[in-house]
C-alpha cells in the first residue's frame, strides 16, 4: 500500500509542475500514469517538437521542458507508478481515497489531483485500407519523435491543424521533399503558422496540397507512393518514404468517467476558484477540465495546479493557517527522503 498526501493522474507538464507547488507546501505526491515514463504527450508524441510559449523560453523542446520540470521537483522526492492506469477510486475514511491501478497497486490519500491530459485517447487514422501493412514497416507514423529518421528521406504530411503546419515547418530542413496535403483550403492552426508554410510553398521548400485527401497507399516491401484526391484535378500519386498522418487524438475519459464527476463532453467540470470538481478532495487541472473561457496551453494548467494545491493544504489540514511565501524569499525547501511516500 503506497500512503501519501495527492496522489496526480497523469505524469505530463501539468502533473509534474504540480508537485513542486505541493512539496513548497510540504505536500507529498505519489503520480500515476499509463503511460511508461513521465512527460505526458510531450514525451510520448513529439519530445523533439519546439514549444514557444513557457514563460522564460522563447523556445524549449517538448523533452527538454519535461527534464527540466523532472529536475525541478527532484527536492521534493516524488514517487511513480509508471505503466499502470487509474482504475478505480473509492473512499475508505472521512477524508481518505483508496486508489486502485491496472496493475493492482493500491494508493491512499486525502486528495487526488486528474491531470491526464485528453484521457485515454487514440489517434485519428485515415480511412486507407492497407495503412496496417506500412504501420508494420515504419512507413506511416501518427507520432514524430525523432525527426532525423526522416533526414534526407520524403515525407508526405496529412492534416490542417498545428501539429502537421509545424512538423512541416520543422521537416522542410530536414527532409529533402515535404508535402503538406490538407482537405480544406483554409487552416485551424496559428496563423503565424500558417503563413510560415504558405511563405515555403512560394519559395519551393513545400508541395502544399489543399482540397485534397490521401486516399491510397502503394508500394511492395515498403511505402512508395501516396495516392491523392484532389478537388478539380482528379487522382494522381507521389512518390515518398514516410507518409504522417496528423489528424489529431480521440480522447476517451476510459474509468475516469466512472468516478462520479460532473463531465461534458468528455472532460470534467471545475470551479475555477481552485479546480475542484465538486467532489470534495477531487480537483481536475489541464486538458482534462472544462469551464467557461478554458484555454488548453500548458502554461494554462501550470495556474491551474497552483491554486488546487492551495485548497488541497486546507482541506487536509482544516486547522492549520496557510501563510503564502513568495519563493524568492523562502528558497526552496525539499521534504526529507524518508518522507516520501511509502511504496
Amino acid at each position: 500500500m503506497i500512503q501519501t498526501d495527492i496522489i496526480i493522474v497523469g505524469a505530463g507538464p501539468c502533473g509534474l509542475f504540480t508537485v513542486f507547488e505541493a512539496g513548497l507546501l510540504k505536500l507529498r505526491c505519489h503520480l500515476v500514469d499509463s503511460l511508461g515514463q513521465p512527460g505526458g504527450q510531450l514525451t510520448e508524441i513529439y519530445p523533439k517538437k519546439p514549444i514557444y510559449d513557457i514563460p522564460g523560453f522563447p523556445s524549449v523542446l517538448a523533452g527538454e521542458l519535461v527534464d527540466n520540470l523532472m529536475k525541478q521537483i527532484e527536492p521534493f522526492n516524488p514517487t511513480f507508478t509508471l505503466g499502470e492506469r487509474a482504475e478505480s477510486i473509492e473512499k475508505v475514511g472521512e477524508k481518505m481515497y483508496r486508489m486502485t491501478t491496472s496493475g493492482g497497486t493500491l494508493i491512499e490519500a486525502p486528495v487526488v489531483i486528474i491531470a491526464a491530459g485528453l484521457g485515454c485517447f487514440e489517434h485519428r487514422k485515415p480511412p486507407i485500407p492497407n495503412l496496417v501493412k506500412f504501420e508494420a514497416t515504419n512507413d506511416v507514423a501518427y507520432v514524430i519523435r525523432d525527426p532525423e529518421v526522416y533526414r534526407d528521406k520524403r515525407v508526405v504530411l496529412a492534416g490542417g491543424g498545428d501539429s502537421a503546419l509545424d512538423w512541416t515547418i520543422f521537416l522542410a530542413d530536414v527532409a529533402s521533399e515535404v508535402s503538406l496535403v490538407h482537405r480544406r483550403s483554409s487552416f485551424r492552426g496559428a496563423l503565424d503558422s500558417v503563413e510560415k508554410v504558405q511563405e515555403l510553398a512560394e519559395a519551393g521548400k513545400v508541395r502544399l496540397i489543399t482540397e485534397a485527401q490521401a486516399v491510397g497507399l502503394t508500394g511492395e516491401d515498403g511505402l512508395e507512393e501516396v495516392v491523392i484526391k484532389h478537388k478539380t484535378e482528379g487522382e494522381f500519386k507521389l512518390a515518398t518514404d514516410h507518409f504522417i498522418p496528423l489528424f489529431g487524438l480521440s480522447p476517451k475519459l476510459g474509468p475516469i468517467a466512472e468516478w462520479g464527476l460532473s463531465i461534458n463532453k468528455s472532460a470534467i467540470e471545475v470551479d475555477t476558484r481552485d479546480y475542484s470538481t465538486g467532489v470534495p478532495g477531487i480537483f481536475a487541472i489541464g486538458d482534462i477540465n472544462t469551464y467557461p473561457g478554458k484555454l488548453k496551453l500548458i502554461l494554462c494548467g501550470f495556474h491551474e495546479g497552483t491554486l488546487a494545491v492551495q485548497s488541497a493544504f486546507q482541506y487536509i489540514y482544516p486547522d492549520k493557517k496557510l501563510s503564502f511565501k513568495y519563493t524568492t524569499v523562502n528558497g526552496i525547501q525539499g521534504l526529507p527522503a524518508n518522507e516520501a511516500a511509502a511504496v
